[in-house]
């Protein structure tokens, strides 16, 4: 996983930009599990962010989706290791921490 495709959301006084964007893991934000997302939804909080019509980012710039499925590449937290299978909805994924649209 060293490289992957997201969709990042930036703003500045021109506005909000939307466009798809090559990363790697030493762009991701600090936190202490990154997963391999497999799939994500698009929902209507995803669909105000990235239309802009609603207040639902909060950092920017931002990678949209608020859910995920996936497996964990790496962990540091003694709950969950490398190689489980996970799902996350909300906690501030999509909004403060880059969510599932990579």
């Amino acid at each position: 996983m060293d490289r992957f495709m997201a969709l990042l959301i930036s703003k500045d006084d021109s506005g909000q930009k939307v466009e798809w964007t090559e990363m790697g893991v030493a762009d991701l934000m600090a936190g202490d599990v990154t997963v391999r997302v497999s799939h994500s939804t698009i929902n209507y909080k995803d669909g105000l962010a990235i239309t802009g019509k609603g207040p639902v980012i909060r950092r920017w710039p931002m990678i949209p989706g608020i859910d995920f499925a996936g497996t964990v590449v790496a962990s540091e937290n003694a709950a969950v290791r490398a190689g489980d299978e996970v799902i996350l909805n909300g906690w501030g994924v999509g909004e403060t921490h880059y969510g599932g649209y990579a």
